[in-house]
């Protein structure tokens, strides 16, 4: 259900759909608990005031943290061991995430206490739940975690506004965190055991990360695939590498797909008909390797997601209670393993997608290839074209290139060497966000290129679909006459790819977009 304060979500724990989370991570949200996530809750939080009554040694419950596990707390200590680890935890420097990361922070958090394997109560989610509904949004510093023991600091500095410590930002206002417990309706808690070691234990923030690159890479995928589709009309390229039984034989499933997309943007397009019976045998492998190439970035997309989505609905905290056997515990579900290998896997399909694109835009500008003037401009010489135009998507390639090597195969010691390999899936996830915009930035500078060269054919036509698309950007970005301040053009054609609105083609294809 959607209201004009954003959408109400009822959910059952552990059962969030990537299509619930892209809207999560896209509007204002409440979350609502079902009766049976309150049940859950209210048994793990009575095996932990047993186990206190009890004064069983439990790992983070009556114990310190890490190395100092082997320290019993007093009972009249609990409290204050809860609180001092947020409070020493809270470590992180850098920029504040995003508000759209650290709302879905708290909704994966949520989420992942609500199944009943943490030992928190009812008040500390309520309040949480509150935090979300009231778009009070804590800041959190994007620096500081190793993606082992969970995203410890950043998550700190989540939890510690629940205790009126730090700031939130509210209608992009940053503001003393009390403030934000007031306009949530809320006072300082006091926490109980355990309370604070599961807020902070957990992979949210690193999935929060990876999950928000997913669905950049999805708005990606499908500008990617238009604009290959509208420069093949702009080279008067073949469609026959489209064929379906080429790619039927190979078997591969994502390139079948994409395969299929290509031909469909393309049918009927009046300027493949005008040169079918043309001499030229092969076209450039960025053009005629578009379902291979694309096809493979599909699946590592559709692999990264299935690993997200069951992530995004896991416990990861430590130790976990389970009510049923009375039993507290320990293993290590924090470490953030596949969240890195994840978000390293959207790295690969990310750089190869701006890499294919660019080459494209390199053919359509050299006349030797395109047979289309110098540049994509008439009067060259006099006028430059697309020429830097392409050496900035030429640049932005290579950057990417440079950081999309696996984060995931560096480890660090930490914690005295208790903690003694880490995943360093947080910052593998977060640089995702600077490679989103470079890649975006490179397709849009294809999509100028290809509407170009599409102009420069009239009056022959391409396909409906493609004419409607070329249309939409004609209205915002002219005909590229002579030449003229480039920059706001790419400006405008990067916020294309990044708004999404090539998804509605392509969606079926990409998994927070796909029927279910």
């Amino acid at each position: 259900m959607t209201t004009a304060a954003g959408q109400i979500l009822e959910m059952r724990a552990g059962k969030l759909s990537l299509a619930d989370l892209r809207g999560i991570y896209g509007r204002a949200t409440r979350l609502a608990l079902s009766p049976g996530d309150r049940e859950r809750i209210a048994s793990s939080s009575a095996l932990v005031d047993r186990i206190v009554a009890r004064g069983d040694a439990a790992y983070g419950i009556n114990t310190g943290f890490g190395l100092l596990a082997q320290t019993r707390i007093p009972a009249e200590q609990l409290e204050l061991l809860q609180r001092n680890l947020l409070l020493s935890h809270a470590a992180g420097i850098g920029e504040a995430l995003p508000d759209a990361v650290v709302r879905l922070t708290l909704a994966l958090k949520i989420n992942a206490l609500a199944r009943g394997f943490s030992g928190i109560s009812q008040q500390l989610i309520d309040a949480l739940i509150a935090l979300l509904g009231h778009e009070v949004y804590p800041l959190i510093p994007a620096q500081g975690s190793v993606g082992a023991s969970g995203d410890l600091a950043p998550l700190a500095h989540m939890s510690i506004v629940l205790l009126g410590i730090g700031k939130v930002r509210i209608d992009g206002n940053v503001v003393p965190a009390m403030d934000g417990l007031t306009r949530a309706g809320l006072k300082p808690l006091k926490l109980r055991a355990k309370e604070g070691l599961a807020l902070i234990n957990g992979t949210q923030v690193s999935t929060a990360l990876a999950l928000a690159a997913l669905f950049g890479a999805e708005d990606l995928f499908a500008a990617a695939v238009v604009a290959g589709a509208m420069s093949v009309d702009a080279l008067k390229g073949s469609d026959a590498p489209f064929d379906a039984r080429i790619h039927e034989a190979r078997g591969q499933p994502g390139q079948i797909a994409v395969a299929r997309e290509y031909l469909d943007l393309i049918a009927g397009s009046a300027i493949r008909a005008s040169h079918i019976d043309c001499t030229r045998v092969q076209d450039p492998y960025s053009f005629r390797c578009q379902p291979q190439v694309m096809g493979a970035c599909l699946d590592l997309i559709r692999n990264a997601a299935a690993t997200l989505a069951i992530e995004a609905n896991a416990v990861t905290d430590n130790p976990l209670l389970f009510s049923d056997s009375g039993e507290a515990l320990s293993g290590g579900n924090f470490h953030a393993e596949p969240v890195a290998f994840a978000a390293d896997t959207l790295a690969l399909a990310i750089a190869e997608i701006g890499s294919l694109s660019e080459r494209r835009v390199a053919v359509l500008v050299d006349p030797k290839m395109s047979g289309l003037p110098p540049f994509l401009v008439e009067h060259s010489g006099v006028n430059s074209g697309f020429m830097i135009a392409q050496v900035t998507a030429a640049a932005l390639v290579s950057e990417n290139k440079s950081i999309a090597a696996p984060c995931s195969v560096d480890s660090i010691p930490t914690s005295a060497n208790q903690e003694d390999h880490v995943s360093m899936a947080t910052h593998a996830a977060r640089r995702l966000v600077r490679m989103l915009d470079n890649a975006a930035a490179v397709i849009g500078i294809e999509l100028l290129a290809a509407a170009q060269g599409i102009d420069l054919h009239r009056p022959a036509k391409s396909s409906r679909v493609l004419e409607e698309l070329h249309a939409g950007m004609r209205a915002e970005v002219p005909f590229y006459a002579a030449d003229r301040y480039l920059a706001p053009d790419i400006q405008a054609a990067q916020s294309w790819v990044k708004s999404g609105r090539f998804l509605a083609l392509l969606g079926k294809l990409l998994p927070s977009s796909a029927p279910p």
